[in-house]
């Protein structure tokens, strides 16, 4: 080896992840949950779009439904994005919030 080279991730254990809650890429503080109101291809109809979530299909669901009964509208989930009717953002903020997410508005 050269005199003098960086070797910062050179032992095996500087490439582990510490364990923890903490160091869980998917833990729920850790996730970019974004909430926007869009438009595109729904017919010219309102809905809010939240994206980043990194959960299983049946957690989607049970968020989804917790979502639906906050905001008191209609939803689904699609391809890992839920879309709730209508303008639901400042709802769906709360409800992420409460359910151990930080989301963040995205858009305008």
């Amino acid at each position: 080896m050269a005199k003098g080279g960086w070797q910062e991730f050179s032992r095996p254990e500087s490439l582990e992840r510490a364990n923890g809650p903490a160091a869980d890429p998917t833990a729920k503080t850790q996730q970019r949950v974004r909430v926007q109101r869009t438009k595109a291809g729904k017919g010219g109809k309102l809905v809010t779009a939240i994206t980043g979530l990194e959960a299983p299909e049946a957690e989607l669901k049970a968020l989804l439904k917790q979502l639906k009964a906050a905001a008191g509208t209609g939803g689904t989930v699609k391809d890992g994005v839920i879309e709730l009717q209508g303008d639901q953002v400042a709802p769906a903020l709360a409800a992420l919030e409460k359910a151990g997410y930080r989301p963040k508005q995205a858009g305008g």
